[in-house]
């Protein structure tokens, strides 16, 4: 899984990413909230993001901000790393989209425990997602077969003599007829082996 790491203190981001390569993330660095944002957009964007709130350029509540105002295909699990500790802070941070808060200095064993919680969150989006995309499949192929295939079910009442078919407003109609109608299928006309011996004895039709 992949984490992104911004912070502008040196100091912070060599723990941060000594802890995280620890525990076998694969890491992306920012020193500054632009290039943060410039890696969120990337192809192969992060899973989790520790975003420090005060850095040059975009601060991490505006990453925050921007980042749930847009639309994407995989949700980025928000960790808010900052000094700031007052009640109104942490609701400011939550409120513009993050998803966690740790103060600063942070322990390593809390730092642990929260990046696992957006861990699981993650991994259940996914299969969530592999979900939802299997059942579109299925909703599709089915689509797909109602508009290819009308179904005939129930008791049709059939002559037994001369093989029409009555409908539901007591008309006899042709099999060919009643099938068409209720159906897809369409016909064309021939004779079978057994008729023809019938009509025509041995003998085949003669063009003239």
């Amino acid at each position: 899984m992949k984490i992104l790491i911004a912070d502008d203190d040196p100091t912070a981001l060599f723990l941060l990413q000594e802890n995280l390569t620890e525990w076998g993330f694969d890491i992306a660095l920012a020193s500054d909230g632009n290039e943060a944002w410039n890696l969120i957009q990337q192809t192969s964007q992060p899973q989790i993001a520790i975003l420090d709130w005060i850095m040059p350029g975009m601060n991490g509540l505006e990453i925050c901000s921007r980042l749930r105002q847009e639309e994407k295909d995989r949700y980025i699990y928000i960790l808010l790393l900052t000094s700031k500790n007052r009640c109104e802070n942490i609701v400011q941070g939550l409120e513009a989209g993050a998803d966690d808060y740790i103060i600063k200095p942070f322990d390593a064993l809390e730092l642990k425990a929260r990046i696992a919680t957006g861990k699981r969150i993650i991994e259940l989006q996914d299969e969530l997602l592999q979900v939802r995309e299997k059942q579109n499949q299925l909703i599709l192929e089915l689509t797909q077969a109602l508009e290819n295939v009308k179904t005939l079910s129930g008791l049709i009442p059939i002559c037994a003599w001369c093989k029409k078919i009555r409908d539901d407003e007591g008309y006899w109609n042709r099999v060919e007829e009643y099938l068409t109608d209720h159906s897809d299928a369409k016909f064309t006309h021939s004779i079978c082996p057994e008729c023809k011996k019938q009509l025509c004895g041995e003998r085949d039709f003669i063009k003239k």
